[in-house]
């Protein structure tokens, strides 16, 4: 069975490309999202393993996501990645303070992210 991610992103290009780079390093099957607007139902619908999302986006942001996760009985089950262009510890504490599981910053290495969502899957599973 393969395990399922989901790519929050409102830049498209950075969604596809993330979505690619995961497909072809393993067995998973990635749905990307340009807006966060409908996480709720698109998490009960698609119900992913490990979400990536990124922390600056037009309506609701990354960490208004996290909370609107921590208040959802499948959100508070799934492991957040965050992935951003900012690189500020204020930025990353109160990312860690939602519960995410790692914060990696663009660009993203190839290896790296691999290794993140497949430690996030683990923790998940030894969690639930």
């Amino acid at each position: 069975m393969k395990n399922k991610i989901m790519v929050i992103d409102d830049e498209e290009d950075i969604a596809s490309m993330i979505k690619m780079l995961i497909e072809h390093s393993g067995d998973y099957e990635v749905m990307a999202l340009s807006e966060a607007k409908d996480i709720i139902r698109h998490i009960h619908t698609f119900k992913p393993d490990v979400i990536l999302l990124d922390l600056l986006m037009p309506g609701p942001g990354g960490l208004d996501v996290c909370d609107m996760l921590n208040h959802d009985p499948i959100g508070l089950s799934i492991p957040v990645i965050v992935v951003s262009g900012l690189d500020k510890p204020a930025d990353r504490v109160k990312a860690y303070k939602f519960g995410i599981s790692d914060y990696l910053v663009k660009p993203v290495d190839d290896v790296k992210l691999i290794k993140a969502i497949e430690k996030a899957i683990e923790l998940k599973a030894e969690k639930f």
